[in-house]
């Protein structure tokens, strides 16, 4: 082979390389569901808004809530990425804190965090509800 050739393979392996790994940095930034909630089960929770963070990678939905027992606790709620959300019209603005909400999820898979991946959202006051990725919204 000439010296030619040589350095042509020698280009195409490292722009492969690249990008392979370029193409798997998406994959590394972005968790399974699966691993930190029982994605097979549905839990609701009712109450107060405390916080909406409308941030990248995932929004949350934080919310003053009872317990099984009855006692108060600080619920997040993990929604999906603001992109998808805009797409769908839900913007920072669209949850205020203090609003009454009832939200339903699968639960995470360590109880005493006391958190959801978020599938159904409702503002009872004025009707507003979001339920799945393609949204049913009012």
């Amino acid at each position: 082979m000439s010296g030619m050739g040589g350095r042509a393979v020698k280009r195409t392996c490292l722009a492969l390389a690249f990008a392979a790994l370029v193409s798997q940095v998406p994959a590394y930034g972005h968790h399974s569901f699966g691993a930190h909630y029982f994605e097979e089960q549905s839990i609701t929770i009712e109450g107060t808004l405390v916080e909406f963070d409308y941030r990248n990678p995932h929004a949350w939905v934080y919310v003053q809530a009872p317990d099984p027992g009855g006692e108060m606790r600080k619920y997040g709620a993990e929604w999906s990425n603001p992109n998808r959300l805009g797409q769908q019209g839900i913007t920072k603005y669209t949850l205020k804190a203090g609003d009454h909400l009832i939200v339903s999820g699968s639960p995470g898979r360590n109880s005493s965090d006391y958190k959801l991946h978020l599938k159904r959202i409702e503002r009872p006051s004025d009707g507003w509800k979001w339920a799945g990725m393609r949204g049913e919204k009012r």
